[in-house]
């Protein structure tokens, strides 16, 4: 959608692939790659599969390198001659920083945030103080903003003192009448989208989740993110969940 928006005025032609295209549309946009119908293909791992070639590949962006592999990354070697290859992360893994320190990869960094943008404020609070935090939920609410809510488990363990994001989601829909959307990874895919759809274009406030929602998940009406029991996340999650606000002009 955003390189769409960005290409739209221009004679560039823009395809989708991901592994839920199947069949005849499949087929349809296998060839329109091939032949060189469509100059700027985006897509998850179902652009490395055997059936996808390329008719000349210049570039390749891997964007959140740190969720592929290795040899998922270098495929793309082979599907062209030689294309310039560009990985992105904000937690790139151990290999990729060696490799840029000892001279093996150019390196690029971003320090600015897009005009307009806010730093994030973080706090750290104790849950005791779960109440005040509701309170200042109710208020942030009132000004059409919505907001993230993140839990390390989906059920309740007996074994973990652990609040799970489902015991959670129904203790803030008590709260916040059919203002909540849950959302976790044994969702189908299919019901994951229509979750996400609820919570951007309708009148949803609040979504419970897992980490499900660290990546791709781009909502500029998202300005607060709780993270609860955080010391259950690697530095690198924690990272990437602050990434999911901030992303428009209002303080996050």
């Amino acid at each position: 959608q955003n390189i769409s928006t960005l290409v739209k005025n221009l004679s560039v032609k823009t395809l989708l692939l991901t592994g839920k295209d199947k069949g005849k549309i499949r087929l349809e946009k296998n060839l329109q790659i091939k032949n060189g119908e469509a100059q700027i293909i985006i897509g998850t791992h179902a652009l490395i599969q055997d059936d996808v070639s390329f008719k000349s590949i210049g570039l390749v962006v891997v964007d959140e390198q740190h969720r592929f592999g290795v040899f998922q990354r270098m495929a793309f070697t082979y599907k062209g001659i030689k294309p310039s290859i560009l990985v992105m992360s904000a937690t790139p893994i151990p290999r990729t920083l060696s490799l840029a320190a000892y001279g093996d990869m150019d390196e690029s960094r971003i320090t600015e945030k897009p005009l307009g943008r806010f730093p994030i404020t973080t706090i750290s609070i104790n849950l005791s103080k779960e109440n005040k935090l509701i309170n200042r939920l109710k208020e942030k609410l009132k000004t059409n903003e919505k907001v993230y809510w993140i839990c390390p488990l989906i059920e309740e363990s007996e074994e973990l003192d652990l609040k799970a994001a489902t015991i959670r989601y129904e203790y803030l829909n008590k709260i916040f009448k059919n203002k909540v959307l849950l959302i976790h990874g044994r969702l189908k895919e299919k019901e994951k989208e229509e979750v996400m759809e609820k919570f951007q274009k309708e009148d949803y406030k609040i979504l419970v989740a897992t980490t499900v929602i660290e990546v791709g998940i781009d909502i500029k009406e998202a300005t607060s993110i709780i993270i609860e029991h955080a010391e259950r996340f690697g530095l690198s999650q924690l990272h990437q969940l602050r990434g999911r606000v901030g992303r428009n002009d209002k303080q996050s």
